[in-house]
């Protein structure tokens, strides 16, 4: 039997949608809907209920697709795994990320990976919201902040650190706030994201945790918008160190209360990555994520150090 046609069957089976495979694809959805249709007249059983609002699978379908979906895995990773022995890396590798992290972190490191892997194609989804790798078709997700979502496979590149900062012109107008209690007196620049809160959480040298409240003028979903804000002296942020450092180090944010740990949604925030929860992972796909394991960590490092020079 065609192995391209089960692992399309296998595609519709994931993402309920003849259009939606078809899109992922690249393709016509009348080409899905021939191939479905030869596959169950070779196999003489209905593997879909079709109507105009919904696809639903048949008892027969499901049963099929339990048996076949490991076989087909199992198939598909053998042909990988033969074609990528002796080749040089080459193909298409999907990427999604958050857009301001890979402006200011990822698309420096883009030009050598070309350099090196010539024969790779990249695409790069620059969203915030979480894609399905599925359904999408993503070989890698760079994610930013806690991990939500533990159904693919995952690894943690570095962790993340949120720093409380302002311009100094606001500080020299507004004064320095030394305990949490003081945020009340001052303008904050708000974040109002999904996962972060409208308050900031304090953790002190001994671990107690203080939660205040803020308020401010502006709420805006862009972390970069913000950040400009702050430089032009509009009042307090919570923004992370990799989108910061460099305008610490060199005097156009100051940090405030750093005898303190804060954040806006929990102490367990980095930078991960996830891939799709499959056996095998490809040749590209490795090599994407080693690269990025290496030169994110190192760059990361050098900024720390440039950081504490600073200070």
């Amino acid at each position: 039997m065609d192995l391209s046609a089960l692992e399309l069957f296998i595609d519709v089976m994931q993402q309920h949608s003849f259009a939606a495979v078809a899109r992922s694809r690249n393709i016509d959805p009348s080409s899905v809907s021939r191939v479905i249709a030869k596959l169950e007249r070779d196999l003489n059983i209905r593997l879909f209920q079709r109507s105009t609002r919904k696809l639903q699978p048949t008892e027969a379908g499901q049963l099929y697709f339990d048996r076949v979906f490991p076989a087909v895995t199992e198939l598909t990773v053998a042909r990988q795994q033969a074609m990528e022995v002796s080749q040089t890396p080459r193909g298409t590798l999907r990427v999604t990320a958050p857009g301001v992290f890979a402006e200011k972190q990822l698309t420096p490191l883009l030009p050598e990976f070309a350099r090196r892997y010539p024969e790779l194609r990249v695409e790069l989804l620059l969203v915030d919201a979480y894609l399905d790798l599925i359904a999408e078709r993503i070989d890698v997700a760079i994610r930013v902040g806690a991990l939500r979502d533990s159904t693919y496979r995952f690894q943690k590149l570095r962790s993340i650190e949120f720093f409380i900062c302002a311009g100094p012109g606001y500080l020299a107008e507004h004064g320095v706030p030394e305990r949490p209690e003081e945020i009340v007196d001052h303008r904050c620049l708000l974040f109002p994201r999904r996962d972060h809160s409208l308050s900031w959480l304090f953790r002190d040298e001994a671990g107690a945790i203080t939660e205040m409240p803020i308020q401010g003028q502006y709420l805006i979903t862009n972390s970069a918008a913000i950040r400009n804000c702050a430089v032009a002296n509009m009042g307090l942020t919570l923004l992370p160190d990799w989108l910061i450092e460099k305008d610490i180090a060199i005097g156009q944010l100051v940090r405030l209360f750093s005898r303190y740990t804060v954040t806006a949604t929990d102490f367990n925030s980095g930078v991960w990555l996830l891939y799709p929860s499959q056996g095998f992972i490809s040749r590209k796909t490795q090599i994407w994520i080693d690269y990025l394991g290496d030169n994110l960590r190192s760059n990361i490092h050098d900024i720390d150090r440039d950081m504490r020079v600073a200070q």
